[in-house]
């Protein structure tokens, strides 16, 4: 077998990067043996962004999200995390941060905030509406099918299986038939 040096540095390279990491995983590192400073406490969650489920360390104190950093217990991202899960104390402290509900009536060009029960009662009374005024006992054939093709619903990549299964189990009680996900969209 004839070798040139660049071909041999190459694969010595490569087979010493496979032997190097061959059967590793990331370093196991309990909760109790990582150091943190006594005033944050952390909190195991899981990433609210997309539907992969990655798992977090969120580190706060005095109501402020101070560190983020992946769960290397976590079976899903074993301590690694994306630029956006990352980013997570960026969007919980910003300033800019909507935290109250926000309401624009038809034909206003401004939003103004309103109450959680006042927005809560609003969005309930609206759907009982829509739905009872269009609301489908039987179809054209005759069938009885109890239902509503008025309000859709295009569910969340951040809600969880349980999250997702009883969602729909309400709107499939509200007699939604048009029920979707944003993942398949």
């Amino acid at each position: 077998m004839k070798l040139s040096r660049r071909k041999l540095l190459k694969l010595g390279g490569a087979a010493s990067t496979v032997i190097a990491t061959a059967g590793t995983s990331p370093p196991s590192v309990s909760a109790s043996s990582r150091s943190k400073a006594r005033w944050i406490k952390e909190t195991f969650t899981i990433c609210p962004y997309c539907a992969v489920g990655c798992g977090m360390i969120v580190g706060s104190a005095n109501g402020k999200v101070v560190n983020v950093e992946g769960d290397s217990q976590h079976p899903i991202n074993r301590g690694s995390l994306c630029s956006k899960g990352s980013s997570l104390t960026q969007l919980v402290n910003s300033k800019q941060r909507i935290t109250k509900p926000m309401y624009r009536a038809s034909g206003a060009s401004d939003w103004k905030t309103v109450e959680w029960d006042w927005a809560l009662g609003e969005i309930a009374k609206r759907i009982k509406e829509t739905r009872d005024a269009n609301w489908i006992e039987k179809d054209a054939e005759g069938y009885l099918v109890r239902r509503t093709e008025a309000i859709a619903s295009v569910g969340s990549a951040a809600l969880d299986n349980e999250e997702c299964s009883l969602l729909v189990k309400a709107l499939r009680g509200l007699g939604l038939v048009y029920i979707e996900h944003q993942a398949r969209i």
